[in-house]
């Protein structure tokens, strides 16, 4: 998360962030990803599908990567 974003002085202004602060440019694309992470987070939380054990998990990435050469 972004820190900073709660300032009075960056509220309701495009605010560009320099590398050192963030990977994103501005303010706002800092905080439409992080309401996007959050969404998939939740989402992910509520999911009801079976989870997949860490090694079937490895093993499907790596056949991917595999594949993908």
């Amino acid at each position: 998360m972004v820190t900073g974003l709660e300032s009075p002085y960056i509220e309701g202004m495009s605010h560009a962030l320099s590398p050192i602060e963030s990977e994103f440019a501005t303010v706002e694309e800092a905080e439409a990803y992080d309401r996007w992470f959050r969404a998939k987070v939740e989402a992910a939380l509520a999911s009801t599908q079976p989870s997949v054990p860490h090694d079937e998990a490895m093993a499907r990435l790596r056949a991917l990567i595999d594949e993908k050469r």
